[in-house]
């Protein structure tokens, strides 16, 4: 059955545009031509169903490119499914997602500040099941910035925080993924009997791998942020010096204890 860009498009619950801009990704193969008609096959249906499959599930076109190309297979895809689903192994209660809109009255912020934050990039909306929006770990950092500015920490020195962390985590990211990539993912697809096999051992390692970076580093943060703060009121002969110097020493023992 041939069919033109418009039924196609229909076919797909998608906009005439939106065909042809996967067409210019190469997302979509060239239509055949009839004169000035561009018709469309079977294949294009089916290809326009994974491509809006793989778009629900959270994957960046980029991704979704590369494994249509065959350039990821199996296993890949598994790691980059679990990627796109923001890392979190998410029950009922984290499965929510919310709006913008419902993300600021959950929180009680202006919904024009949840804007610049997005813009900002300090806020990543993520997609599942064909929802976007916003989960339960972004009402909790929020919630924590709220904490923050409660203080009396002005939102514009805030955001600069917020981005000066953002810069310098980001190598740190990088270095962490290229260690999963040297000393996890390429050993696994290379003893793997199948891709089957390599996509749960992938899969398993990295939700062991994730949550176990986060505490290290963030518990590694908060230590230096403490002595930092120690330095800084030893250096202006604050009385506080000892209160601080307790406070580390606690959290040095909760660890100790929670290790």
């Amino acid at each position: 059955m041939r069919y033109r860009v418009d039924e196609l498009a229909a076919n797909g619950g998608v906009r005439v545009d939106t065909v042809r801009f996967y067409q210019t990704k190469g997302l979509l193969p060239p239509p055949e031509r009839d004169g000035r008609i561009a018709w469309y096959s079977e294949v294009h249906v089916e290809r326009l169903r994974r491509i809006l499959d793989l778009k629900s599930k959270g994957f960046s076109l980029i991704s979704i490119r590369r494994l249509l190309s065959g350039d990821l297979d199996a296993a890949d895809e598994a790691l980059v499914n679990a990627l796109a689903g923001d890392g979190e192994q998410v029950g009922a209660a984290e499965a929510e997602l919310l709006s913008a809109t419902e993300l600021a009255e959950r929180t009680g912020l202006q919904p024009a500040l949840v804007a610049v934050l997005e813009n900002e990039g300090l806020l990543r909306p993520v997609e599942r099941g064909g929802v976007t929006g916003y989960g339960a770990a972004d009402v909790r950092a929020l919630e924590a910035g709220i904490a923050l500015l409660d203080t009396g920490i002005p939102l514009e020195e805030l955001l600069a925080l917020a981005r000066t962390h953002d810069q310098t985590m980001r190598g740190t990211a990088e270095h962490a993924v290229e260690l999963f990539h040297r000393y996890v993912r390429a050993p696994i697809r290379a003893s793997a009997t199948s891709e089957v096999e390599a996509a749960q051992r992938l899969i398993d390692a990295f939700y062991r791998m994730l949550p176990a970076a986060t505490a290290l580093l963030g518990h590694h943060f908060r230590v230096v942020l403490l002595q930092a703060a120690q330095a800084r009121l030893e250096l202006d002969g604050a009385d506080s010096v000892e209160a601080v110097r307790a406070e580390a020493e606690q959290g040095a023992l909760e660890t100790s204890w929670g290790s």
